[in-house]
């Protein structure tokens, strides 16, 4: 799993036992949960429903386009500021040097 190699954890709750989110440092945070997971494909399902229906060809692109959105948090024209600052550094475009 390639997670660790992105700096990501994977963690997991059992279900089985009744367990839906866990406070690991009692700090009243719930660390582990299952809502954020869940909550992005309830959300990635409502913004593709307009779309009835993308080839699988073309599912990768609508599937970074639609996390890019969520993990910058911004809509409007605040989403064209951040989407124009990302296209634009040097690391995004390989073919333009430094």
């Amino acid at each position: 799993m390639a997670l660790p190699q992105w700096g990501y954890v994977h963690q997991s709750g059992c279900h089985s036992r009744g367990e839906y989110a866990r406070d690991e440092e009692g700090d009243g945070f719930h660390e582990v949960h299952v809502n954020t997971l869940e909550g992005f494909w309830s959300l990635l399902r409502s913004w593709l429903r307009p779309h009835r229906g993308i080839s699988q060809e073309k599912l990768p692109l609508y599937l970074g386009f639609f996390e890019f959105v969520h993990n910058v948090r911004r809509r409007g024209q605040a989403l064209l500021g951040s989407l124009l600052d990302t296209l634009l550094q040097p690391i995004a475009c390989p073919q333009n040097p430094i």
